[in-house]
């Protein structure tokens, strides 16, 4: 089988993008073709199509005059859709796969793919669909719902992107294009949602989702780990973006000036406010990867995901799960699907330092026999729900179904 694999961008920025070369390589390894699609930009790693991605522009950073001469280009990129098409003719892809597409490629890529009939899977990774900034936060960094019913004249009302009114107003105006004239789900085929809260939220929104719903956890190569996992470290880890869905603020106020010792591995807009609190036992380490992320992740006692959004299926989750490490993580979103409290880890209040700080005190105080029944559980866990052969066997069953 070929499959065209396509996200808004190519590198290892984040958990999606994570999901979109892991499922590649997955793919390749059981005998298919993958060709990628994608932007290009100074942090893209080099592919030999390269040359036809479309150049990625971060409206994040640009000015706002900027933002207004490029919201043709974000609500709908010809030349996204332009050079997909030249791919598609190029390869003749059996299927495309899509990950993150809005902001970047857009819904053109969508319309370029059914134009050539390649039938569309979509896995998805955030609100966007439904949810013009995504996270389903507003301005105040408040849970917000006001966009049901495609009302997204209130992500400008509270400023939802970032509290930025210039960014709110341009996703809202992308949100209203795809409700009137380019609804992604009368283009894609199949939707692949990574837990059963984001399937339940999308369908409560717009429950054309429902017939075209599958659900499928991430998953995790649990063999390539090869690490003793009941060793108890020495330390909590925070491993991530330093942003303000995830709620780090909330774990450094939890942590800081205790007897805890906690480690932030990431980087991100909230660095240096975490920085500032100068609290001796929070160390900030930056970005790692490879060996170096490897041996913090070993040496520490349990990962903490304070998450402040809906969570959906962090890989960070499953990847401490594969190393032994037991998860502490917010009772929010879809996180309450794979932290099994008391088994796997411990669940507290999202948005609670408070809440969080007693667990903290409570897993510190466990035994080790305690310790390594979570650690057990943990690594049982992820070993039997999570792992790739059968995450394999199901994403086939799916693509099998779209095509024929």
């Amino acid at each position: 089988m070929k499959v065209l694999m396509i996200n808004t961008q190519h590198c290892l920025k984040g958990g999606a993008h994570r999901v979109y070369f892991n499922t590649s390589k997955m793919l390749v390894e059981n005998g298919h073709e993958v060709v990628f699609f994608s932007t290009k930009s100074d942090d893209s790693i080099p592919y030999r199509y390269d040359y036809l991605f479309p150049l990625k522009v971060d409206y994040r950073t640009t000015s706002v005059l900027d933002k207004i001469k490029g919201i043709k280009r974000f609500i709908y990129n010809k030349d996204a859709e332009n050079k997909i098409a030249k791919i598609i003719n190029d390869v003749k892809p059996d299927i495309a796969h899509v990950h993150l597409f809005l902001g970047a490629l857009s819904v053109s890529i969508l319309k370029a793919l059914k134009h050539s009939n390649v039938p569309i899977v979509h896995t998805v990774h955030d609100y966007r669909l439904i949810c013009p900034s995504y996270l389903f936060l507003d301005g105040k960094n408040i849970i917000c719902e006001d966009c049901i019913n495609g009302n997204y004249f209130n992500c400008i009302i509270k400023r939802c992107s970032e509290n930025k009114l210039s960014q709110s107003i341009v996703l809202s105006l992308e949100a209203y294009y795809r409700k009137i004239f380019k609804n992604p789900v009368d283009y894609i085929d199949a939707f692949i949602f990574v837990s059963e809260f984001i399937k339940n939220i999308h369908v409560r929104y717009d429950n054309s989702f429902e017939e075209k719903s599958n659900v499928l956890y991430n998953f995790v190569d649990i063999v390539a780990q090869k690490v003793e996992r009941h060793e108890k470290g020495r330390y909590f880890l925070y491993l991530g973006r330093l942003s303000r869905e995830k709620g780090v603020m909330t774990l450094v106020n939890s942590i800081k000036n205790t007897n805890h010792i906690l480690k932030i591995v990431g980087d991100g807009p909230l660095l240096k406010s975490i920085k500032n609190e100068r609290s001796e036992n929070i160390d900030c380490l930056g970005y790692l990867k490879g060996k170096d992320l490897v041996q913090v992740i070993r040496d520490s006692s349990y990962l903490i995901v304070p998450s402040e959004w809906y969570e959906n299926n962090p890989m960070v989750v499953l990847e401490a799960y594969s190393y032994g490490k037991p998860v502490i993580g917010a009772n929010i979103g879809g996180l309450p699907e794979i932290i099994i409290n008391g088994k796997t880890g411990f669940l507290f209040e999202s948005g609670s330092h408070v809440d969080l700080h007693n667990v903290l005190n409570h897993v510190e105080n466990l035994t080790d026999d305690e310790y390594e029944v979570l650690s057990a559980n943990a690594y049982e866990f992820v070993q039997n729900y999570f792992g790739k052969k059968d995450h394999y066997e199901k994403l086939i069953r799916i693509y099998n179904k779209v095509i024929n």
